[in-house]
């Protein structure tokens, strides 16, 4: 993983108060609808120290993507330490228990669409897809051996549609039925004798 492109900025407590109520109307509210006045005023600071911590909108944009991703990654890491094999049913478990709201679908997904191709926080959901897609794919070659790739491209694809899916129906029954299929094609994988 590019750590550039993922990794959050040093920040000051006034810059991280920022950051926390950006992230809650960026992602609530949609990245376009909230203004940098909406963010100054909600977080109790003037604009200008806002653009003083950040530099611009997309800057903060990018810090937003990036932190929710260091957040999220430390949590799924932390499950995978104690996941059972099939470990890649633990990135299932990671969306759909996740502590940081899903109820709009997915932070990364919603970014790219509200955000055009040269924007530097596309560079961070690049990233942050990537690093699962890599995951499952290091995992399944773990846990079940040859034909990876081709399995963990499904995986991916499962999962990345339950999680839209979540934001489109509110709940959380397309990460569990992803699941169930996700478990069944990880079965049909397992090697003889495993």
């Amino acid at each position: 993983m590019d750590p550039r492109s993922t990794q959050t900025p040093r920040l000051t407590p006034g810059a991280r108060r920022i950051l926390e109520v950006a992230s809650d109307l960026f992602y609530h509210r949609g990245i376009h609808a909230v203004g940098v006045d909406t963010i100054a005023a909600e977080s109790g600071v003037t604009k200008r120290t806002l653009y003083d911590r950040f530099g611009s909108k997309d800057a903060l944009v990018t810090a937003y993507l990036q932190a929710r991703h260091d957040q999220w990654w430390a949590r799924l890491e932390d499950r995978l330490e104690t996941a059972e094999k099939p470990r890649a049913l633990a990135v299932f478990e990671a969306y759909t228990r996740d502590e940081l709201p899903l109820d709009r679908g997915c932070a990364f997904l919603n970014a790219a669409g509200e955000l055009p191709a040269g924007h530097p926080a596309r560079a961070v959901v690049r990233e942050h897809k990537r690093a699962v897609r890599r995951l499952l794919t290091d995992l399944v070659h773990e846990d079940h051996g040859g034909g990876a790739d081709a399995v963990a491209g499904h995986l991916f694809l499962l999962l990345e549609g339950a999680v839209a899916q979540r934001g489109v129906v509110g709940d959380a029954e397309p990460l569990r039925a992803a699941r169930t299929l996700a478990e069944q094609l990880l079965g049909d994988t397992t090697p003889p004798g495993a």
